[in-house]
């Protein structure tokens, strides 16, 4: 998968500490990308659209 178009942006969730920190990349038609901003030439977990908005719900209760 390509993802050398994403724009990564930092959780508002992350620590602001510089620790815990996630970027997510939703620009992406299709696909929202999910990395560690502690490596970002590290593996990305993706998600389509539909389980991405899922995923944050059930966080969300």
């Amino acid at each position: 998968m390509d993802l050398s178009g994403a724009r990564w942006r930092k959780s508002t969730r992350s620590g602001g500490n510089g620790g815990d920190c996630v970027e997510v990349a939703g620009n992406l038609p299709g696909v929202v990308g999910v990395r560690d901003s502690k490596d970002p030439a590290g593996p990305v977990l993706t998600f389509t659209p539909v389980a991405w908005t899922r995923f944050l719900a059930s966080t969300r209760r």
